[in-house]
């Protein structure tokens, strides 16, 4: 079955930096759409950032654009998520999804998603 493991997160400073990484497992991981996600106390899980399966093409929130990005090694099986410029509204629990079924369309819909990781921690500290 497919398994996602996030690491990276912790505490880190008001315009620092932070790199998360999600590890796949289970299928052909080259064939999949990719998402983060991210979810604050008392609100709903929103979207953050997709990328295709060959890591071609790439879609971000506008809250995000220009300070995160994200990449994939498919031959590592992982996908990360680079945050810079990092503030308050950035401290959540961050996951990674992957979608069920090969596409080359991009996702932003946290239904469209089948597979979670069980996320990991960002506190931004001012």
């Amino acid at each position: 079955q497919v398994q996602l493991v996030e690491s990276g997160g912790g505490l880190v400073q008001a315009g620092g930096s932070r790199r998360l990484s999600c590890a796949a497992s289970g299928r052909t991981f080259s064939s999949y759409c990719m998402g983060w996600f991210r979810q604050a106390p008392g609100k709903e899980r929103e979207f953050v950032a997709t990328i295709s399966s060959n890591g071609a093409f790439t879609y971000y929130s506008d809250s995000v654009k220009g300070r995160f990005t994200i990449s994939r090694d498919n031959a590592k099986n992982t996908v990360y998520l680079q945050m810079n410029s990092l503030n308050h509204k950035a401290t959540a629990v961050y996951y990674c999804a992957e979608i069920e079924s090969p596409s080359f369309l991009l996702r932003t819909k946290p239904e469209q998603y089948a597979y979670w990781g069980q996320g990991t921690q960002v506190t931004v500290s001012s």
